[in-house]
């Protein structure tokens, strides 16, 4: 799939950089890949920001964090990130 604007919200910032979530069919995988954030996402990330990443279409809901490496005003790039997701273990 591709970046749906829709998705990305900002949800607190704090020390100069920002945290976002991004709900998407998209996965991490996915959604780390240079240039996956375009239009005005760009002109919105920063390198230093954290976006969440809530992957709607897996089951469960996953949950995954990565940090904005680099924006240089037309591509945005963000690093390999980190799955939160745990197991239900009941």
């Amino acid at each position: 799939m591709a970046y749906t604007s829709s998705g990305l919200s900002r949800i607190g910032s704090g020390g100069g950089y920002a945290v976002w979530i991004y709900a998407s069919e998209d996965n991490l995988a996915a959604v780390n890949n240079s240039g996956y954030f375009t239009g005005e996402a760009v002109n919105m990330l920063n390198a230093g920001d954290v976006v969440m990443v809530v992957d709607t279409n897996a089951s469960p809901i996953a949950l995954s964090a990565t940090v904005v490496v680099s924006n240089d005003g037309t591509t945005v790039d963000c690093g390999t990130g980190l799955d939160l997701s745990t197991a239900d273990a009941d």
